[in-house]
């Protein structure tokens, strides 16, 4: 299934969902509209809360409460994104100026924390508790996955075990969350649960991994944002920890410093020392995968086209370009 076909199959419970965002994102304080609206109107792929609907309809769901747990789940995922670039010092994201470059960090981290409230605001609307819990616990690792990142920032020691442990936190949490909240409301049995939440959490897997590996591939206008940012944050993501262990000394050296010191002055002899040792290719192969494992979740759960999209989904997500 072609992801057009996929956003079809979701586009009536898509357009509630962007109508819910819209509604509950107001406030009376016109700064937090005009961030919210900047970065909710940037042209995210919207994939996570398209997961919520998708696998809520995968289990029989038949309910409206679906596009509540989708909106949450953006409002989560875009609160993580103003908190980020604050962090990282970015200017670009998805072709446009960030909001913390456009209105400063302080106005950026506070928008933020207003997304966050307002989801949970709308986690008590829903008035489950295991919702809550989820949601609560997501939110919770998120948060530690984005401070064991800092940890690892300029540190070139960095091993592929905490690599994996941060991208585990800081991305695939929320994916596993949101597909776990369809089952939780279809009012699924445990192991069909349990089945979708692996799907979400090696899908989450898989999708960092790609967006890893595309920091040193992609253009930059198909990225949305400037190529080798990693490396200029000094972040240690999977191709450069593959490229320090297969390189040559002398090689390992130039990444190694380039970690400690962040910056792109270097960028051109590290990009070639990636593709030459297979960096791109070990992080696209454990993506794959990923994605694998992904799909063979999805055999316990009934055959529908909406269980067909979520496996193409996972197909998607490794084969993607930006």
């Amino acid at each position: 299934m072609e992801i057009s076909a996929i956003r079809d199959l979701a586009a009536k419970d898509m357009r509630s969902v962007n109508e819910l965002i819209l509604k509950r994102l107001s406030s009376d304080v016109v700064l937090i509209n005009q961030i919210g609206a900047h970065i909710i109107h940037s042209g995210g792929k919207r994939l996570r809360p398209m997961i919520v609907l998708l696998a809520a309809r995968a289990m029989g769901y038949q309910g409206e409460r679906h596009v509540d747990l989708a909106a949450i789940i953006e409002f989560i995922h875009t609160a993580t994104l103003l908190h980020d670039d604050v962090v990282d010092v970015s200017d670009k994201r998805r072709n446009q100026d960030t909001a913390n470059a456009v209105w400063g960090n302080a106005s950026s981290v506070l928008t933020g924390d207003f997304l966050y409230s307002r989801s949970f605001e709308m986690m008590v609307d829903v008035a489950d508790m295991r919702v809550m819990q989820i949601l609560a616990t997501a939110t919770n690792r998120i948060a530690e996955g984005e401070v064991l990142q800092l940890l690892n920032c300029n540190n070139p020691d960095t091993t592929e075990q905490e690599y994996r442990e941060v991208i585990l936190r800081k991305t695939a949490v929320l994916f596993e969350a949101g597909s776990r909240l369809g089952a939780i409301i279809a009012g699924s049995g445990p192991e069909q649960e349990e089945a979708i939440a692996d799907y979400g959490l090696h899908l989450g897997i898989a999708f960092q991994l790609v967006d890893d590996a595309l920091d040193y591939t992609a253009k930059a206008e198909d990225l949305g944002k400037n190529l080798g940012d990693d490396l200029a944050e000094g972040k240690p993501t999977l191709p450069l920890i593959h490229a320090m262990q297969r390189g040559t000394e002398t090689q390992s050296a130039i990444i190694r410093q380039a970690i400690e010191e962040g910056g792109r002055d270097r960028i051109g002899e590290i990009l070639t020392i990636i593709e030459s040792t297979g960096a791109i290719a070990y992080t696209a192969r454990l993506a794959q995968e990923e994605a694998v494992l992904a799909k063979q979740a999805l055999n316990k759960i009934p055959a529908s086209p909406y269980r067909e999209a979520l496996a193409s989904l996972a197909d998607y997500s490794v084969s993607r370009t930006y």
